[in-house]
């Protein structure tokens, strides 16, 4: 289940990578109002969207994993 705290850390790492909404609506090759609803938790992110922001954040957090920026920790 997305939650607030994950929506912000999805949010958060995208902020991190220098990129806007739009620019990674266009990795994805969707609009940015599809991405906006995947970041805020109305739409879920594929698997291999998942793998990608995963490969995009490794340079600066070697290890991280899925779980940690798409699953809030109970």
């Amino acid at each position: 289940m997305v939650t607030l705290t994950t929506r912000t850390k999805v949010r958060g790492y995208r902020v991190m990578l220098g990129k806007t909404q739009k620019e990674m609506a266009e990795i994805f090759n969707i609009s940015k109002q599809a991405y906006s609803a995947k970041e805020r938790g109305e739409s879920r992110f594929s698997n291999e969207e998942m793998v990608t922001i995963k490969e995009m954040l490794l340079p600066m957090f070697p290890g991280i994993t899925i779980d940690e920026i798409f699953f809030s920790k109970k």
